[in-house]
């Protein structure tokens, strides 16, 4: 089977064409959307190449150490995006930890399943098998925790007299907030159980769709999408199920008191 196709600088030009021509549409409706995309397109751009250099020195060094450090890196860059695509957000650390500390503890978990119990290559943390697992998992465990947190905290400000009605009645404060957490866990975790229930019948994921372009076998490809969905799925199970609890337990002091007044607009 042949390698993949190279694509050069005129290829990855017309792919970008489209973007300026949606630009300018945006443009010409009136849609507020042409800024961003062009912007969105030069980070894009920007982001991705420097990846790929860092990438090819990391690859071809195998260090743990350097693994480690772009693992930590990708953590707290996604703690920041989980915290910031809320509406409503706890201020202070509370607000970059619960979400961070959550896909620590899933994706990383996950991750070092898959490397140590599963696929198990040599060294175990080899770069071209550790570092596309971490993104995967901790980007799509991103998506899960940011949904669930934002609908608790958006639900907890809706609801917050019928929150404080159901305390003054004698429920503790978990109870109170019971259909509100089940409700975010929810929100969190559909978007993972969809993508399941959708692939290759609606769309063929992005790590089956590459390999397959990078010519491996379609069954092998397949074998490989099928644990990173179960790994992604996993991951953003565990992640949301911890930021909803640690979040439910924040939105009350140590009296099982109310305190939204913790939380903002932004």
């Amino acid at each position: 089977m042949n390698g993949p196709i190279e694509l050069g600088v005129v290829d990855l030009g017309l792919g970008a064409a489209l973007i300026l021509v949606l630009a300018l549409l945006s443009w010409r409706m009136r849609l507020g959307l042409g800024h961003d995309l062009l912007l969105a397109g030069a980070r894009t751009v920007v982001q991705l190449l420097l990846v790929g250099l860092i990438l090819t020195a990391v690859f071809e060094q195998r260090r743990l150490v350097w693994v480690a450090l772009i693992a930590v890196a990708m953590l707290l860059i996604a703690g920041r995006e989980a915290m910031v695509r809320q509406e409503r957000r706890f201020t202070g650390w509370w607000g970059f930890g619960m979400g961070t500390l959550s896909m620590f503890v899933s994706s990383f978990t996950m991750t070092l399943f898959a490397l140590l119990a599963v696929i198990g290559p040599e060294p175990w943390y080899e770069p071209r098998y550790a570092i596309p697992l971490m993104g995967m998992v901790l980007g799509n465990t991103l998506t899960g925790i940011a949904l669930a947190l934002d609908r608790l905290t958006q639900n907890a400000w809706d609801q917050r007299a019928v929150i404080e009605q159901r305390l003054m009645l004698g429920e503790s404060a978990a109870d109170a907030v019971r259909d509100i957490r089940r409700h975010s866990m929810r929100s969190g975790m559909i978007p993972s159980i969809n993508a399941m229930a959708v692939a290759g019948v609606v769309s063929l994921p992005g790590m089956m769709t590459g390999q397959i372009l990078a010519g491996a076998p379609p069954l092998e490809a397949v074998r490989y999408q099928i644990l990173v969905m179960f790994l992604i799925t996993s991951g953003t199970g565990f992640g949301t199920l911890a930021a909803v609890w640690l979040g439910a337990r924040r939105l009350f002091d140590k009296r099982q008191r109310l305190r939204l007044e913790r939380t903002r607009l932004q």
